[in-house]
């Protein structure tokens, strides 16, 4: 009988604790009162921009997607509205953010940082919430009244959250020498 082993690295389990604290941020974020609906900071979103600016987008896309899944399972809303809303916020976040890493590759001087990143993937992650739910579960007009509070509190949110990727960035490269800041250039 073989044994089947797999080699892991350091980075990986970086990544795990990563997804672990992405995750747990998701869940406490849930347990927030909200004052309308659509309206959450997006803190777990702190974790996938460091790990963006850190490891790349493919570990981001994983700490996202991993957080959306397992966030879903242990709330109980698993392929409910709530989670495809999540997952769809979540994929065009991705998207963005993809797209903007790519667009660096064409055109350096247009490169963004964590601010950046943050309010990009905020306005991208509640545009396409908006618009989910509007076409899958509340088709009224009147829904369009909130687009412009919710794309407001948005980029207030991903301003906020930028500054805190920022600070927290700057911090594991000033107290543990953590050089690989590469705001989501391509590290794999």
């Amino acid at each position: 009988m073989a044994i089947l082993t797999v080699k892991t690295y350091k980075d990986d389990h970086v990544i795990a604790w990563l997804t672990a604290l992405a995750i747990t941020v998701h869940v406490l974020e849930s347990t927030l009162p909200s004052p309308f609906p659509g309206f959450k900071p997006g803190l777990a979103n702190i974790v996938t921009i460091i790990v963006l600016c850190r490891y790349g987008i493919k570990m981001a896309a994983w700490v996202s997607l991993l957080r959306v899944l397992v966030s879903s399972l242990l709330l109980g809303t698993f392929m409910s509205p709530t989670f495809m809303l999540s997952l769809s916020g979540a994929a065009a976040a991705l998207m963005v953010l993809f797209l903007a890493i790519k667009m660096t590759h064409f055109y350096p001087f247009w490169a963004l940082g964590p601010i950046g990143y943050s309010v990009l993937a905020a306005i991208a992650h509640i545009s396409v919430q908006f618009y989910v739910a509007y076409y899958l579960f509340i088709q009224h007009d009147a829904l369009f009244s909130l687009l412009p509070v919710l794309a407001t509190t948005s980029l207030i949110f991903g301003i906020i959250s930028g500054l805190i990727i920022s600070s927290v960035l700057t911090n594991l490269e000033n107290k543990f020498g953590c050089t690989k800041l590469n705001y989501g250039n391509k590290r794999y």
